[in-house]
Order: structure tokens, then C-alpha cells, then sequence
């Protein structure tokens, strides 16, 4: 991390239409929505994004919500990093990821953007995959064929107050320690509930599709 720049991008994954609030594709938009609120911020209207900014001990936070679609978000990460002068290890992309457990969290420097077309755009953009990301699970608790559906679709009530809610919440903590005290110590916050934990198969599975670093 480029610890000369004290200025960092979070950008959290959504579409901004109505229409997509509150679904699991959209989690990168509540998570940075929710820490925006827990910090008082509000979010503006600016190019291709809605955009707030935090100041959290010593530190500048941009935070974004492409309003460009999904597939394009690439053209809002590229253009705040440019705008802000902010350079790629100081970005943080939050996204929805069906391969891991809802609610479960992954840190990670880099690595490839699998199915999701928003981390692919922005891999496509930038020219690589060497830019932090914070996967955030919902699950694949659908019928083959139904993952356009499942995806879009929200989470129920009890889910979301019981398992959604307090990784939005941990998500914020995760926010605060990357910029802060840097990805690695970031990364163990993020990842120490797992490492207590008994691993599954899909876990383990998730990991030799995702990890790269």
C-alpha cells in the first residue's frame, strides 16, 4: 500500500435503478450505503457515480456507487481513481459473490472476476487484476437455470436482520482497517471468524476457484 497517499476509493457493486435496491446483487451498494450513514456522510449526484467522502483519522475516503450498470463499472472506478489521484493499491471493491456462504466475508489483494461481470469491467479497464476486493457471499441457494433470478432477487426478512446485517456491519470495520492499518491486518480482521471455523467443501472449493494471491 502506498502509505505517501492518505486517500482511498471504496466502491461498492450495484445498479442504481429503484428497481435493484435491496437485491443480492446490489450488497456492494448497502454496504457502502450503511457506512456512509454509520459516518455521517451524504451521497451526491457527480459522473458516473453517486459519491460521498469520509474523513476517518487522517485518511480521505471516496466512497462510490457506479451509476453506469453492473457491467460497466469499470468506467466509474477509472475515472474516481484518475479524478482523485488515487492509486490502485488504495482501492477497495466491495461485491456480491455466489460461491461463498451468505454473509461470509474475503479479503484479498487481487484475483480474477469469475462470473461477475462488474469485477471483470473492471479488470477489463484497468488492464489487470491487481486491485483489493471485498467479496461479500450470498449463497447459491437456487435450481440450476435461476441464478439471473436468484441474484436479483432480495434477501428475506429473517436473513437479512440475522446474517446480512451484521457483515454490512463487519464490512465497515473492514473498511475502517484497510484504510487504516493496511490490507494484510485488514485481511486477518476480516478473515478470523473463518479460520476458527471447521472449513466445508464449498469453502474449500470457493478457494481454489478465487484465490490468487
Amino acid at each position: 500500500m502506498n502509505s505517501d497517499c492518505k486517500k482511498f476509493l471504496i466502491v461498492g457493486l450495484g445498479n442504481a435503478e429503484n428497481k435493484y435496491t435491496g437485491t443480492r446483487h446490489n450488497i456492494g451498494f448497502e454496504v457502502v450505503s450503511h457506512f456512509a450513514e454509520t459516518m455521517g456522510a451524504t451521497f451526491r449526484s457527480d459522473r458516473y457515480a453517486y459519491i460521498a467522502e469520509v474523513k476517518f483519522k487522517g485518511r480521505t475516503l471516496i466512497l462510490a456507487m457506479p451509476t453506469t450498470y453492473m457491467n460497466l463499472s469499470g468506467k466509474a472506478v477509472r475515472y474516481w481513481l484518475d479524478a482523485e489521484n488515487i492509486p490502485v493499491e488504495n482501492l477497495l471493491v466491495i461485491s456480491d459473490d455466489i460461491d461463498i456462504p451468505p454473509g461470509a466475508l474475503r479479503l484479498r489483494m487481487k484475483g480474477g472476476g469469475g462470473s461477475h461481470n462488474g469485477l471483470n469491467h473492471i479488470i477489463e479497464i484497468l488492464g489487470h487484476s491487481n486491485y483489493p476486493r471485498l467479496r461479500f457471499g450470498i449463497g447459491k441457494n437456487y435450481p440450476q437455470g435461476y441464478q439471473v433470478e436468484y441474484v436479483l432477487g432480495k434477501f428475506e426478512k429473517r436473513e437479512w436482520e440475522e446474517v446480512i446485517l451484521p457483515s454490512i456491519v463487519k464490512s465497515g470495520e473492514v473498511i475502517k482497517a484497510f484504510a487504516t492499518v493496511g490490507i494484510q491486518r485488514a485481511m486477518n480482521l476480516c478473515n478470523a471468524e473463518r479460520k476458527e471455523k471447521k472449513r466445508e467443501p464449498e469453502t474449500d472449493k470457493e478457494n481454489l476457484q478465487h484465490d490468487e494471491d
